[in-house]
């Protein structure tokens, strides 16, 4: 038995064995769950044909949505005036009439990524579903393939964690405005927590008398509500809840499609939304399937009670500053009323589904607004 040019033995002088050879499927499917992006597991795919067979019961996976080009823009967009709230009244209703009208080219490109029965067009190719009994050719150059996370994640049998990242979050924000939400879903809302600041910056402001008042004692300015602050922030709320609803309204399919899923995130490129689902909640939107807002491509809202915590300046570690910096916490009426907390409150301050909502530094920074005094909120479902 002779040595092969790696030391590994082979037959009668032929050619060297694959090592691949000698690992246990087990051990590539390993591999594979720790690779995730679903490009590259494509990619393995065609290196043989036993990791054609492997690649489909990888149970971790990751879709990095590239760039959306629609075909063709909905006829309703130009034909029809854009949906607006159901049940909602007085001034939050009006402002979600005309927030809806700003953003529904952004839910429209949404529905251009996720839904099945439109196209994802890719800058790069790609790789077709890995399970497909034949590939297609190569694109010639210059030309895009087209395929929706649905159709490319149809070929996994065994998936059990899956994130889509977005191009980039569907709210438009002026430069110099933060802007970040995180919503967990069932068959419908069950919490969310947005952060906001009108401005961040690295040069801390002058020290003023606010900023030396107990931060437990700091109340609300009045200028929030005549230089239309208080607006603003609604607003930001709103159009927070109409993006997450609407990512939640287009992973149905995917959901329906893959019964053994555990856990689910939905996120942009930009860290602008995070949409999560764990086990419990994608059970329950399959036993209980969601409801649709009017003829809207986005899941109904319920009624809600919301918390806003508000401060006008807030130091970073690092030196960075949040000018008008802004949490609320967002839970159903209905949950809220059957915990016993009241009317008052969506949830109690310091709870950890709002304080673990962000990573640092913004974690920072909903820990110190929490301190500050808030208003509450309801709204009703739209």
């Amino acid at each position: 038995m002779e040595q092969g040019r790696e030391g590994w033995p082979h037959a009668d002088g032929g050619e060297d064995e694959d090592q691949f050879d000698r690992l246990p499927d087990a051990v590539l499917l390993d591999v594979f769950n720790h690779i995730a992006d679903v490009k590259a597991l494509g990619r393995c795919a065609l290196v043989s044909r036993r990791f054609h067979a492997l690649v489909p019961l990888v149970d971790s996976v990751l879709v990095r949505v590239d760039c959306v080009i629609p075909d063709e823009p909905p006829p309703s967009a130009s034909s029809s005036p854009p949906p607006a709230p159901a049940r909602g009244r007085g001034a939050l209703a009006h402002i979600a009439r005309f927030l809806l009208g700003g953003i529904v080219r952004p839910i429209q490109a949404l529905g251009q990524i996720l839904s099945p029965t439109l196209a994802l067009v890719s800058r790069r190719s790609l790789t077709p579903p890995p399970a497909a009994a034949a590939l297609p050719p190569a694109p010639p150059a210059g030309d895009v393939s087209h395929h929706s996370p649905a159709e490319v994640l149809r070929s996994f049998k065994e998936l059990r964690r899956l994130r889509i990242e977005l191009p980039a979050g569907e709210l438009g924000v002026e430069d110099g405005v933060l802007l970040r939400w995180k919503a967990d879903f069932g068959s419908t809302l069950r919490s969310c927590v947005i952060l906001g600041a009108s401005s961040v910056s690295s040069k801390p402001p002058p020290q003023t008398t606010m900023d030396r008042e107990p931060e437990e004692l700091a109340s609300i300015p009045e200028s929030l509500h005549t230089n239309g602050g208080l607006k603003l922030r609604v607003v930001w709320t709103i159009s927070s809840l109409i993006a997450a609803s609407a990512r939640h309204y287009l992973l149905q399919p995917i959901i329906t499609d893959h019964e053994t899923l555990d856990s689910l995130n939905l996120t942009d490129a930009d860290g602008q939304g995070v949409l999560t689902m764990d086990k419990r909640q994608l059970q329950e939107l399959r036993a209980r399937p969601l409801s649709v807002s009017g003829n809207s491509h986005r899941t109904l809202m319920p009624s809600l009670i919301m918390r806003l915590w508000y401060a006008p300046h807030i130091e970073l570690p690092g030196g960075v500053l949040l000018k008008g910096a802004t949490l609320v916490a967002i839970r159903p009426s209905d949950d809220v009323l059957k915990e016993g907390e009241g009317a008052e409150a969506a949830g109690p301050a310091g709870a950890p589904w709002i304080s673990d909502a962000f990573e640092e530094p913004y974690q920072t920074a909903a820990k110190a607004l929490f301190k500050r005094r808030t208003y509450s909120l309801e709204m009703n479902s739209f």
